[in-house]
């Protein structure tokens, strides 16, 4: 009876005062609820094309099969495969930067809500036990002021019932801004950087972050998280970087 009262209700005030779209301020649609208008979804590139299928990294040729990629062949990534929205390009790119480097938190419950039904298929077939958000090191999150990815994981665990644990891993090395570095530098820059505070008991962990370039972080993250006692990792990530932005 209750959550019946709270449903009316929110409808009503739907009614009223329609939600507005987190990015450029539109009114929603009336009805089940929507993370972005469709304007700004038309402007995100979503992962329609063929990809690696355990890293997502989206190949030039849309009519292409899925097949693993040169850097998945050569060392097996220890996370079992990345699901993701889509390119970090256009409307998408700019929303994450706003979320990540502008202070746009709002952004947190939208992004989740997207990524949750756009994750369906995956969360009822892999299911997650835990979520597990890619950790800031002190000295970087005391000057930013939040993890965005914390965030966005919080916001899914929401959606899906699940604990989404602010401390259990942790960047225990600062190193350097991951941003224009080469791949090779980037797992240099890693090496060691993740540990785990606590212990697992084998569940399956979902790794979160916001945007996956070489891998390299989530391949730090996913070992350590095994390492720790996990039975597998999964990664889900807003946006897959293309393979020109990656050189």
């Amino acid at each position: 009876m209750l959550s019946y009262l709270r449903a009316e209700l929110k409808g009503l005030l739907d009614l009223v005062l329609p939600p507005s779209c987190p990015l450029c301020g539109g009114v929603l649609k009336v009805g089940p609820a929507t993370a972005f208008c469709p304007d700004c979804l038309d402007d995100f590139p979503f992962l329609k094309h063929s990809r690696c299928p355990r890293c997502a990294l989206p190949y030039p040729l849309a009519s292409g099969s899925d097949h693993l990629c040169e850097a998945c062949l050569r060392e097996k990534p220890p996370f079992e495969r990345v699901e993701c929205l889509g390119l970090y390009d256009g409307g998408l790119r700019e929303a994450i930067r706003r979320f990540k480097f502008h202070g746009a938190v709002h952004l947190d419950r939208a992004f989740a809500r997207l990524l949750a039904t756009r994750l369906e298929y995956f969360r009822r077939s892999y299911r997650p036990e835990v979520l597990v958000a890619v950790p800031l090191h002190r000295q970087r999150l005391r000057s930013r002021t939040y993890n965005q990815s914390l965030l966005l994981a919080r916001e899914l665990g929401r959606f899906w019932r699940l604990p989404a644990p602010a401390r259990l891993l942790r960047r225990i090395r600062p190193g350097l801004q991951q941003q224009g570095l080469t791949g090779e530098q980037r797992r240099r820059n890693l090496k060691g950087a993740f540990a785990l505070h606590g212990k697992l008991d084998g569940e399956r962990v979902l790794l979160v972050d916001d945007v996956l370039t070489t891998g390299a972080t989530a391949r730090e993250c996913s070992s350590a998280l095994l390492a720790g006692g996990a039975s597998r990792v999964a990664v889900a990530v807003l946006a897959r970087a293309r393979l020109e932005k990656l050189q």
